[in-house]
């Protein structure tokens, strides 16, 4: 670290973004991301011997790239652990190629979709709970990924809202009246 990063460390709101000036997102530089997350993917699958087909999407202001084929469970892992772990090595990898910090959305056997779907149906369920009892409740720590889905499942449910407490990785959601 040179003498200025100690003065002046970088902040995650220091680094470029996908966005423009005016709030848009440059989709130009998502397919780029999600072209290059792909070729790494693809190397990667060759040196492990998986066989995988890689899609390509933009979703709103992301990359999203997802592998589907034969037997990927090794490449998700337990609770999704390693699916987390390969997200954050291909988001590096774009970061070393574009110098702009990705929010790439990695899914590996349509695992995310699976559990999004999960994760809204327990945030509809919470929400429900608390609105017709009143009572707080408390869901167990979760990804920032699955409370986002948590948090959009629970927006959609009038008389409730939903904030995180607690430090990472112990971070969960609180539902409560509002």
């Amino acid at each position: 670290m040179t003498e200025d990063e100690r003065e002046h460390p970088v902040t995650e709101d220091d680094q470029p973004t996908t966005a423009n000036t005016d709030g848009s997102t440059d989709v130009s530089l998502l397919e780029r991301e999600g072209d290059i997350a792909a070729d790494y993917l693809e190397a990667l699958l060759d040196i492990a011997d998986l066989d995988g087909d890689i899609d390509i999407d933009v979703e709103g202001s992301r990359a999203a790239v997802s592998i589907v084929g034969a037997d990927l469970t090794r490449l998700v892992g337990t609770d999704g652990e390693t699916l987390e772990a390969l997200q954050e090595l291909t988001r590096l990898a774009v970061h070393r190629e574009t110098g702009i910090r990705s929010r790439l959305m990695l899914d590996i056997g349509g695992h995310r979709a699976r559990r999004r779907d999960e994760l809204a149906e327990v945030g509809r369920t919470q929400a429900e709970k608390v609105r017709e009892t009143g009572e707080t409740v408390r869901l167990d720590p979760m990804t920032p990924f699955e409370r986002k889905v948590v948090h959009d499942a629970v927006a959609a449910v009038e008389g409730v809202v939903s904030e995180s407490e607690g430090e990472e990785p112990d971070r969960r959601i609180v539902i409560r009246r509002g």
